[in-house]
Order: structure tokens, then C-alpha cells, then sequence
């Protein structure tokens, strides 16, 4: 027992010494491995601090001089003499390499001493940029690159600005004039490499309260420079925002990822450089300037802009280049690295600099030039661009730069708003010059219409001074303040065209109108433009045109984009729109704002540029109003005599093969004479009587078929004269041209006495066509609806009674002898048998009560179709299939409803009636 116990507690220390062992040979092993982790780290950590310093300056260095004489590191300098040694062996041509690269990427002024391009105007377009830019020059001895020892190689060194890097530079004590040498060497480079105009610089200083660069002050009255207040960081901050939101939305548009893409796809400059110089004061900014100024060099340089610091301590995003001033002429920078200084160009002479300055000004002044004429909007050749993806023409100018008004998928619909004199009517005229003189009518279709009492469009079709008109027109509408449901029938005629559309579209499987274009090059597509000017006046009331209008424009609003329908609403007082309040689908839709001097509510709440706007001026957004969309812009004079007209005339003869376009205005009555539904009229099976004028985007008239059916009379109801006399004579008289000599009978009745010479006068007429017509007198009433009642059933010529006033007959037709029927039983039966029968009558009752009791007890089922003239809508029910009917009545309208093809009345315009003397 004693002897097994003592072989136990052997085992088990020879086993506590083993593990002693292992621990003690684990513990060794950590130790080491923590030494040589420690020499590598401190080896990596002089490694370092040398290579920041610089081989050359290291060894002055009395703190890197004292690590470097430890035993350990000792070999870390001669290490990296090694590596540098080796590197230039195998770069011994690095110096003229470093020459050819720049002299190549920095070409002209961005390269070349200033003797060869200070004080002349830079020619560049300005489409792509120099890729470097000369700040001075740095010396490597020849030794490390395989030369004789002593021999100095001088290289050229050049920092990226435009669309490549920004730029940060930190200065030393007493270095800040160095520091303005360097800005006002790059800034002049730049100018003198560009024509004016293709770079804007900005200027802002925390700690100068006058002008920054005093030598560049010929330069900031005009719009290359602009120097900023030093205590709004934020409003240049906000100014870039804004910029580069628009300028990512323009570009992102186009298909491009930058502007730099965009320029060179398109070979076009379509926006100038900025460039940013922010001089801080060596202190921190507030977080929320950080943020923004991060959130801005993050985004800059895709949108062409470039900042510049100096002694603005923040980590910027993106591509960023530096320069450390080390003294007054030299400094290291991040292109040439830790190890080489760089000697700064001694700076620019400020005589030359001042001089030079003055004359991009100038030339900028000249290139701008004063005000500009409506000529400068047109291009030198008419009707070259295609509007299959966009429409795009210029309406005016900002320091002599074009400003564009964009129309397409981005921005499909404009709303534009100015008070009375505020100048949008002449924008309007600006804007559908500029558009079409750009565009051929197989381009570009308009639809105007004008809802105040004026002609702003009329001179658009031709009239009698001027037989010209704008061949891109398809319809213009003046003077319809009253005609509400024009402007109805007009997004009713464009939402049928979207059908079209977009049933073609779904034909050849495409989503929008360019696609459609390709796919169906033989197709007539081109894009419509719907301008409505005072379009509020389509909700004046809140009755069903309001309700309708409200309904079509939403959804063409939201949905025309796509295939190429836009509207452009213009308005005096945009507040003043209560049928949109709670419904914003239409204005949200109009990204595009107009807004002249004065107008409230187009731009966005908090974007007050209309307030300051100039006259002539007008601020175009296309951002939905918000600020950082604004462009400023002054519009030339297009409205004044003879201006637009000369364009129009030319544009007319350059597409004569282009008809007129329809004119539609409220203040004038057409003539039957000139109805195309009128001249087109022929014998017919089923003849038409045409009752008026249709308030329709289509010259077409109203028409009761007066066919075998029940019902198949005319009733004219009310007591305006000149009305029923123009719808009986048109009903007449169409009638006429519908029936061959002999064919027809017309017997005519006058009961009004005032009317008279008007209906004898219609007789004649008749009579001279060749047509069986007679004038019966009102005492004859009576016989002639009794002969003609029993005449009914052998009838066989057709036969029209047309009676006037035939409330006035009412009393003598219901005299009844004993054991026979009255005149108005008679009457009765003709408006209830004559249809199937050949005999129509076309009647007109004073009335809607005398109407009633001219039918009695029959209801209203033998009066098919009705005009009502000075009748208030409510009387109208019992005649409309007990609907209501909102009506008030108007002068020169009439309300026509024929039961056999109207949901619901419609309103129209009777003839004007020529009379023998007007002849």
C-alpha cells in the first residue's frame, strides 16, 4: 500500500514538472514573440516619422537622430537609403518623365511660364479642361538618379483643379501673401485658358470684411467673380447645394453620370467651371458648416464644381490634393510627397495681374453684350432639332449667358404666374418663338388658349390684316372666359390623343414617346404643348365642368409625360385657385415654375426670387420652385409690334403645306355661311338640322336627325328674339341644302310681330332655291295644322312646319267647337305622328310653361330635342330625363339637348344670322 501511494505521488510530479516546462517554454515563447512584435512596431513607427520627414531632413533631426542610435534600429536610415537608392536606379529617367507628363497635361496657360499668356483673353470653349496646373518646380540630385553626384534635375509640378481634385492649402506663420500668390497663379491660369464666361470663381474669407484678391477687382463686377460675405458660409453653401442637386437631375436626365461625362458626349459646355476659395483662419468651423462643406466636396466635383481651402481644418471627401507651406517659397505637397519641397512660382506681378484682369472683364462685357433682342432667342437655321426625347429652347438671359426652358420627362408640365403687367404674356411669346423656330410643325404641335377678354393668341391665325399664321398651331382659343367648356372639350380632345398614344405605344411595346418614335418612324408623333393662359377660370364654379376639368387635367398631368403631352398653365393669381386646394397631383407635376416679378405661389413658400425680380425679368425653376433651382433670366421684348409677326410670316412660308389651325373665339358668333358642317351638307336619307355652333376643340356644329322616330321635333325655348330666329334659320335653311327642289315642303308661321321681316325674309330665300315655301299668316294657324293633321296619313311629300312663337297661337288653337277637335289637339297630333309620317315641326315657344301646355297631358316624349335660351336650369328637368341641370342662361348661347344622343345638355353657340342687307 505505502509502496503504490509513493509510485502515485512520483507520477504526479513528474508530471507537474512537465507542465512547469511547458508553461515556462510558453511563457519564453509569448515573451519573445511581444519583444520582436514591439522592435517591428517601433521599427514601423521611425519608418514612418523618417518618411514623413524626409531622408534629407531626417538627419537633422534630433529626435529621429536619437532613436536611429539605438542598436536595434540603427539600420532602419541606411534600409531605406537602400530602398530609395533602388527605386530612382530604376527611375533614372523620373525628371524628364515628370516634365513630359505635365507639359502634356498642362497645356497653354495651365502650364507655361506667365510671359507667354498673361494679360490675353483665353480662347478655350471651355468643353474639356487641362488635367494638371503649374504651382512651381522641385530638384532631386542628380545622384540618386544615376547622374554625376551634384548634379540638380529640376521637374515641373502641377497640381489636378477642374473636375479632377479639390484642393487644400495650409499655411505657416507668415506665409499668407505666398498663400494668395499660389490662388491667384491657379485662378489666373484658369481664366486665361477659358473664353469668358466659362468659369465662375467664388471668393469667401472668415476674417476679411473687403474684397479678397484685390488684384481680380475689374473682375468681380461682372459674373466671373463673386465674392461672398464672410459671415454667410452657410448661403454658399446652400448655393452649391442647390447646384449640384439640379446639376445631378440635368445630368442623371441625360443618361451621364457627371457634367464631365455630358460635355464630352455631347461636345457642348453646358454649364461654366466654378471654382470655391474658402480662406479659413486655422480654427475649427461649426459641426454644421463641417457638414455641409462635406457634403458638398462629396458631390462638387461631378457638377463642375472645385474648392479650394486654405487653413480650413476639415477631412473633405473625394479626390482632395494638398499643399503645406513650409515658407514663403516653398512648400510639400501631396503630389510630389513628403520627401521632395517644392518651389512655389514667385507670384504673379499685381500690375500685369490687375491689367490682365481687366481685359477677361471687358471681354466678358462685350461677349455678354446689352440687352439682347428677340432675334438672339432664334437660332440661325429654322426647324433642325429633333423633340423626340426633350424640348428645349432658350427664353432669355443671364449676363449674356442663354437660359434654357427644358420640356420633357423630367419636367412635363410649366406653370407660370405674374401679375397684370408683369410681362407673361411676353414670356409666353419668347417661349413659343424660341420653341418654334427650333422645331418643325411635324415636331412640335401647339393647342392656345386664352380665357381673359383678349386676342394674346388671335394674331396666331389669319386674320384679316395679316393671312399668316403659326404653322405649329392646331387650335387657338381667345375671349372663352365664358366658354368654360371649351377648355373642357380641349383636355377632353388631348386625353383622347393619350389614349391614341398610349395604345400605340402598348402596340409596338414601348413606354414612351421616344421609343415609340423608333419603333414607328412612319408615325406622326410629335409633341403636343397645351398652353392655357388664366386656366383658372376652368374652376370658377363648382359645378361638373369643374369637377370634369379637375378629373382630365390630373390625369393628364400625371400621366402625358410619357408620351409626349404637356401642358403649360399661366395664371395672373395662382392663390386665387381653390379647385386645387387639397388636390396637388397637377402641381406637383409642374416641376417646371415660371415665375415673373411680383407673382405669389409659383415658386416654392420659402423662395422669395420673384419678390426682387426685375421687370423683363423672370425667374425660371425647374425644382418645383425650390431656391437652388432658380435661374434668373431677362426676356427680351417678343411681344411688341411687328416683332413675333415677322418670325410668324417667315416660319408660314418655310411650311406652307401646313393648314390653318382651327379658331375658336368667344366674342364672335360664326355665320352659317362659313361652317364647314353647313358648306358640307348634301341631299341626304336622314337629314340634319343644324341648331348651332359646338364649343369642341373640332369645327363641328350640334344636329337633330330628323328621322321617322318619336319625337323627332325642334323646340326652341325662351324669349331672347335674335337667338330663336338664328337657330330656326339655321335649322331651316340646313335643312334646305339637304333635300332636292321639289322634294320638301316648308310652311313657315310668324306670331311675333317683331319677327316677322326675319321670317319673311327666310322665305324668300327658300322660295329662291327652288323649294315649295309659304308664309301663313298667325290667323292661320289654326287651319293649317288641322289640314295637315288630316292630311297625315297620305302624306307624301316630307313637309317642316316652322313656328314662331307659338305660345302666342295657344289661345285661338284651343278653341274647340262642339263635336271636334281643337287646333291644339291638332297641333298635339303632329308632334306626336308627324315624325314616322314626313312632318317635323320646329317650333319656338317663349316659355318652358307655354311648352307645357302646349303638350298637356302627353309629357314631354314628342319633343325629342330642345334649345333653351334664357331659361334657368331647374325649369329644364322634366325635359331632360329629370336630371339636374346647371344652367344659368348666357348671352349668345343657347343649352341643346337631344335625347337620342346626349347623356347630358350641351352648351352652343347659335349662327350668327346673315340678313339680305348684310348680303
Amino acid at each position: 500500500m505505502g509502496r503504490k501511494a509513493g509510485e502515485q505521488r512520483a507520477r504526479v510530479t513528474t508530471a507537474l514538472d512537465h507542465l512547469r516546462q511547458q508553461i515556462g517554454l510558453a511563457l519564453g515563447a509569448a515573451r519573445n514573440a511581444r519583444e520582436t512584435a514591439e522592435y517591428e512596431l517601433a521599427r514601423l513607427q521611425l519608418e514612418q516619422l523618417v518618411v514623413r520627414t524626409g531622408l534629407e531632413r531626417a538627419a537633422h533631426d534630433s529626435h529621429i537622430t536619437e532613436r536611429a542610435n539605438e542598436p536595434a534600429m540603427a539600420e532602419v536610415l541606411s534600409w531605406l537609403r537602400s530602398v530609395r537608392s533602388e527605386f530612382y536606379r530604376e527611375w533614372a529617367d523620373g525628371p524628364n518623365r515628370l516634365r513630359e507628363i505635365v507639359a502634356a497635361s498642362a497645356p497653354g496657360p495651365a502650364g507655361r511660364p506667365p510671359g507667354d499668356w498673361l494679360g490675353r483673353v483665353g480662347s478655350s470653349s471651355g468643353v474639356s479642361a487641362p488635367q494638371l496646373w503649374r504651382i512651381g518646380s522641385s530638384t532631386v540630385d542628380g545622384s540618386a538618379a544615376g547622374r554625376t553626384p551634384g548634379t540638380e534635375l529640376t521637374f515641373d509640378v502641377a497640381v489636378p483643379l477642374l473636375d479632377e481634385s479639390h484642393l487644400a492649402i495650409t499655411s505657416a506663420p507668415n506665409t499668407r501673401p505666398a498663400v494668395d500668390a499660389i490662388v491667384e497663379n491657379l485662378l489666373m491660369r484658369v481664366l486665361s485658358t477659358f473664353e469668358p464666361g466659362a468659369v465662375k470663381i467664388h471668393l469667401w474669407d472668415v476674417g476679411q470684411l473687403t474684397a479678397v484678391l484685390p488684384s481680380f477687382y475689374a473682375l468681380t463686377r461682372t459674373s466671373a467673380v463673386t465674392v461672398h460675405d464672410p459671415t454667410r458660409l452657410v448661403d454658399l453653401l446652400d448655393e452649391f447645394a442647390g447646384h449640384i442637386r439640379r446639376i445631378h437631375s440635368y445630368t442623371m436626365q441625360a443618361g451621364y453620370p457627371s457634367l464631365r461625362a455630358l460635355r464630352a458626349a455631347t461636345g457642348k459646355r453646358a454649364e461654366p467651371w466654378r471654382i470655391a476659395v474658402l480662406y479659413g483662419n486655422g480654427e475649427d468651423l461649426h459641426p454644421e458648416q463641417i457638414r455641409d462643406l462635406k457634403r458638398v466636396a462629396s458631390g462638387a466635383l461631378d457638377a463642375g464644381i472645385s474648392l479650394i481651402l486654405v487653413d480650413v481644418p476639415t477631412v473633405l471627401g473625394g479626390s482632395v490634393e494638398t499643399i503645406s507651406m513650409l515658407d514663403e517659397r516653398h512648400a510639400l505637397t501631396s503630389m510630389t510627397g513628403s520627401d521632395l519641397v517644392v518651389t512655389l512660382d514667385p507670384p504673379l506681378p499685381s500690375g500685369q495681374v490687375t491689367t490682365a484682369a481687366g481685359r477677361i472683364a471687358e471681354a466678358l462685357v462685350a461677349k455678354q453684350g446689352g440687352p439682347r433682342s428677340f432675334a438672339d432667342l432664334l437660332p440661325t437655321e429654322y426647324g433642325r432639332e429633333s423633340s423626340a426625347r426633350e424640348l428645349r429652347a432658350p427664353v432669355g438671359f443671364f449676363q449674356g449667358e442663354p437660359v434654357e426652358v427644358v420640356i420633357g420627362d423630367a419636367t412635363p408640365h410649366a406653370l407660370i404666374g405674374g401679375p397684370s403687367g408683369s410681362g407673361k404674356t411676353n414670356f409666353l411669346y419668347a417661349l413659343l418663338g424660341s420653341l418654334t423656330a427650333r422645331y418643325s410643325p411635324d415636331e412640335l404641335a401647339l393647342y392656345l388658349l386664352d380665357f381673359k377678354e383678349g386676342v394674346s393668341f388671335a394674331g396666331l391665325a389669319p386674320g384679316r390684316k395679316d393671312e399668316s399664321w403659326l404653322p405649329h398651331a392646331r387650335l387657338v382659343g381667345v375671349n372663352v372666359n365664358t366658354d368654360r367648356e371649351f377648355g373642357l372639350a380641349l383636355l377632353r380632345f388631348l386625353a383622347e390623343e393619350l389614349r391614341r398614344r398610349s395604345a400605340a405605344a402598348k402596340e409596338h411595346e414601348v413606354t414612351n414617346l421616344e421609343e415609340l418614335r423608333e419603333q414607328d418612324p412612319e408615325g406622326h408623333w410629335p409633341r403636343i404643348v397645351a398652353v392655357i393662359d388664366e386656366f383658372q377660370y376652368l374652376f370658377a364654379e363648382r359645378d361638373t365642368v369643374t369637377a370634369l376639368a379637375t378629373s382630365l387635367l390630373e390625369d393628364l398631368a400625371r400621366r402625358g409625360r410619357s408620351q409626349g403631352i404637356h401642358l403649360i398653365l399661366a395664371s395672373q393669381d395662382i392663390a386665387g385657385i381653390d379647385a386645387f386646394w387639397g388636390k396637388p397631383a397637377v402641381f406637383e407635376q409642374c416641376t417646371l415654375r415660371i415665375a415673373m416679378p411680383k407673382a405669389r405661389r409659383v415658386l416654392a413658400d420659402t423662395n422669395q426670387a420673384a419678390v426682387a425680380a426685375p421687370k423683363w425679368h423672370a425667374v425660371v425653376n425647374h425644382d418645383s420652385g425650390i431656391a437652388h433651382g432658380n435661374q434668373l433670366a431677362h426676356v427680351p421684348d417678343a411681344s411688341g409690334k411687328g416683332v413675333f409677326p415677322a418670325l410668324q410670316r417667315e416660319l408660314w412660308q418655310a411650311y406652307a403645306g401646313h393648314g390653318q389651325p382651327r379658331l375658336f373665339d368667344g366674342a364672335h358668333a360664326p355665320a352659317l355661311e362659313d361652317s364647314a358642317a353647313f358648306t358640307s351638307l348634301a341631299p341626304a336619307e336622314r337629314p340634319r338640322a343644324l341648331v348651332g355652333q359646338s364649343i369642341d376643340v373640332a369645327d363641328a356644329a350640334h344636329s337633330v336627325e330628323l328621322s321617322a322616330a318619336p319625337g323627332r321635333n325642334l323646340a326652341v325655348l325662351g324669349t331672347s328674339a335674335k337667338e330663336a330666329l338664328s337657330i330656326l334659320d339655321s335649322a331651316t335653311r340646313s335643312l334646305a341644302r339637304q333635300y332636292r327642289q321639289g322634294d320638301v315642303e316648308f310652311v313657315l308661321c310668324c306670331l311675333v310681330d317683331r319677327c316677322l321681316p326675319a321670317v319673311r325674309e327666310l322665305t324668300d330665300r327658300l322660295v329662291a332655291e327652288g323649294h315649295k315655301a309659304g308664309l301663313v299668316a298667325a290667323d292661320d294657324l289654326t287651319e293649317v295644322v288641322t289640314t295637315s293633321a288630316a292630311a297625315l296619313a297620305g302624306l307624301e311629300t316630307p313637309r317642316i312646319l316652322v313656328l314662331y312663337g307659338v305660345d302666342a297661337a295657344l289661345p285661338a288653337l284651343e278653341h274647340k267647337e262642339p263635336g271636334k277637335q281643337s287646333g291644339l289637339d291638332h297641333l298635339r297630333t303632329l308632334l306626336k305622328q308627324g315624325p314616322g309620317r314626313g312632318l317635323h315641326v320646329l317650333g319656338w315657344w317663349r316659355g318652358v310653361a307655354r311648352l307645357k301646355d302646349t303638350l298637356g297631358f302627353a309629357g314631354t316624349d314628342d319633343i325629342g330635342a330642345w334649345a333653351a335660351l334664357d331659361v334657368q336650369g331647374n325649369e329644364l328637368a322634366p325635359f331632360c330625363a329629370g336630371q339636374v341641370v346647371h344652367w344659368s342662361p348666357r348671352q349668345d348661347r343657347a343649352l341643346f339637348f337631344d335625347r337620342t344622343t346626349h347623356s347630358s345638355p350641351e352648351v352652343i353657340i347659335p349662327f350668327h344670322r346673315t340678313e339680305a342687307s348684310d348680303e
